[in-house]
């Protein structure tokens, strides 16, 4: 059984990468968007661009796991995909985690284009190891954010929708392009409850001192929300089916 369920994530992730990922769509919406967006904040307030770059990492995480999640889960769910999926061998949460993991590997994929541009061309010195665990963690953890959000709802506008929401929020209130520490102190907490709060400042980590007490810090709360996140997904798919 547990040979098969891992086949099936397997191949449910290949077959989400080259139908639905690897479009413009999804790069675009991956990739261009948070770059168009950090540029737009630098030249709105020209500075040292490497102090964006941490933002645009985890920026690029987040939308590129999240690109297609809408068209992946309530797409197929809307056809009966996912239903005939159950007709094999394999259980419920491994076709959740093959959709999950097709999201993530997408968003490894365009971080790690992202990410290698800025250290070589911006000459930024990190610690890679420790940065490269925080990403494959990140792009796991907004995947499943992604997968969870979108089995609340039915439809692919729907989703859309309802995932735009807490992006555009982490966007503002996890330190990607404005300080926590200058926010209102009520504010502040809030930034402390968002996971990509804890991307950006491992990251961050990960490029000024490459300390590993901090990142350490940053990848076991992300992992804890990768876990509440699965669970959730789970548990409402599993309704669905019902």
């Amino acid at each position: 059984m547990l040979r098969d369920n891992l086949r099936a994530i397997y191949y449910i992730a290949l077959k989400d990468i080259r139908t639905y990922y690897l479009k413009p769509p999804a790069i675009s919406w991956g990739i261009v968007f948070p770059i168009t967006w950090i540029l737009a904040f630098y030249l709105r307030m020209p500075g040292d661009f490497r102090e964006l770059v941490p933002g645009l990492i985890a920026m690029t995480i987040l939308f590129s796991t999240t690109a297609a999640e809408a068209v992946v889960i309530n797409f197929e769910l809307r056809l009966g995909s996912l239903e005939r999926l159950l007709l094999a061998p394999v259980t419920v949460p491994a076709v959740l985690m093959g959709k999950i993991a097709g999201g993530a590997i997408f968003g490894c994929i365009m971080t790690a284009i992202v990410t290698m541009g800025s250290v070589f061309f911006l000459e930024i010195h990190s610690n890679m190891l420790y940065l490269t665990i925080i990403i494959l963690i990140s792009c796991m953890t907004f995947a499943t954010l992604g997968a969870f959000l979108c089995v609340l709802v039915k439809e692919v506008f729907e989703a859309q929708t309802l995932l735009n929401l807490p992006r555009f929020i982490m966007i503002f209130l996890s330190g990607v392009v404005y300080p926590i520490s200058k926010m209102p102190l009520w504010l502040q907490y809030v930034s402390h409850s968002l996971p990509l709060t804890y991307t950006v400042n491992g990251i961050r980590n990960c490029f000024v001192n490459g300390a590993i007490l901090p990142v350490f810090k940053d990848i076991l709360i992300l992992i804890g929300f990768f876990i509440l996140f699965l669970v959730l997904a789970i548990r409402f798919l599993h309704k669905k089916f019902e």
